[in-house]
């Protein structure tokens, strides 16, 4: 009795064993219905962002069963990096992976969806992009362009920059010529500096050279990978102007609207997917590699002092709130990002800031 249940058994699973095989070589075989082509802003494969682009084209076609297939050019490849999103508005690719801030010259608006100086940090980036309307406002905006976008990814609080030089006071920060984007590089410029605005594969260069004097990148993670020790010697945090840097998927709308419904809640799905696993990433990887930048390259981290901080959140706060004066649109944006921030400030001091602090005081 007992030989035959086991013969039984086995013969079930064999049978079981084989379907499975072949619901695999189905998928395996599964031709893909739509090829595309995912341009990013990136260095091909760099840690974090490149690695982040590779990441939401492998799950797309995972997702999808082999049903959509992306290819990922890194910058250069196929557009030049600060010409993705032009590319994917065209069509020219169907999806493209960088930062709405880089897009200022298209709307001013587009900067609140990536970070503001003093702003949101990546919890609460999320939280206005998902459930504070943040998200419908990015659409709408980016519906004029024939695009769709998306979160896909957050380096949570960067840190403040390389300098080869010391900021002991705002004095210093005069004159100086830095590359950063977005709304700090305006605040930079307020504060008597000269922003530069460089894709990631040229501020190496840039600043071993002299043609920069200093740079923010991200943070230890891709900043250890850059080998910016080798160019700067100090290293300042934290990261004013960028708090919770969110990275954006775009997809060319009409091949967006061409897939069947269970594909485009795949491609979005995928986007959420890779969005919280950049900052679960970065958040694993910067300590080790702050680690490996001050014990093995002896690199000095140092502190903004107090009241150049002050002064930069200040001139931030002017930098913000003229955009809201841009135009209608941008009116809105504003008005939905700073209610979101107030909000946020509140609940933070009696969660996170209360609890970090009791952490590590009490």
């Amino acid at each position: 009795m007992q030989r035959r249940d086991f013969i039984k058994a086995a013969g079930v699973a064999a049978v079981a064993a084989g379907a499975g095989t072949q619901v695999q070589s189905a998928q395996a075989q599964t031709k893909p219905e739509h090829r595309w082509k995912l341009v990013t802003t990136w260095p091909k494969n760099f840690p974090g962002l490149g690695t982040g682009a590779n990441h939401l084209a492998a799950l797309i076609g995972q997702m999808s069963g082999g049903r959509i297939e992306v290819k990922v050019y890194g910058a250069g490849e196929l557009v030049p990096a600060f010409e993705i999103f032009d590319a994917v508005s065209a069509g020219t690719a169907e999806m493209g992976h960088g930062a709405a801030y880089y897009w200022k010259g298209k709307s001013e608006a587009a900067q609140f969806f990536t970070t503001v100086p003093f702003g949101l940090t990546a919890q609460e980036m999320n939280g206005w992009l998902y459930y504070g309307g943040g998200l419908e406002l990015w659409q709408e905006l980016y519906a004029q362009f024939n695009l769709v976008p998306a979160a896909a990814g957050n380096t949570g609080v960067q840190m403040g920059g390389w300098f080869n030089k010391e900021i002991n006071s705002l004095d210093d920060i005069k004159g100086i010529k830095m590359r950063i984007p977005g709304l700090g590089g305006e605040v930079l410029k307020r504060a008597g500096g000269t922003p530069v605005n460089l894709p990631g594969g040229e501020i190496f260069t840039s600043l071993q050279s002299g043609a920069i004097d200093a740079t923010e990148w991200i943070g230890p993670y891709n900043d250890l990978a850059f080998g910016l020790y080798k160019a700067a010697k100090y290293y300042y945090y934290p990261g004013w102007h960028e708090p919770g840097t969110t990275l954006e998927a775009i997809v060319h709308k009409p091949s967006f609207d061409k897939l069947p419904e269970d594909l485009q809640a795949i491609v979005m799905a995928a986007c959420k997917v890779v969005n919280i696993d950049m900052l679960s990433e970065y958040m694993a990887r910067n300590p080790a590699a702050l680690t490996t930048l001050v014990e093995e390259h002896g690199v000095e981290v140092r502190a903004y002092p107090q009241d150049v901080l002050v002064k930069l959140r200040d001139l931030s706060g002017e930098v913000v709130a003229e955009i809201a004066e841009k135009d209608d649109f941008s009116k809105r944006v504003y008005a939905s990002y700073h209610k979101f921030l107030k909000q946020s400030q509140d609940w933070s001091k009696l969660s996170e800031y209360a609890y970090l602090n009791a952490r590590d005081h009490a």
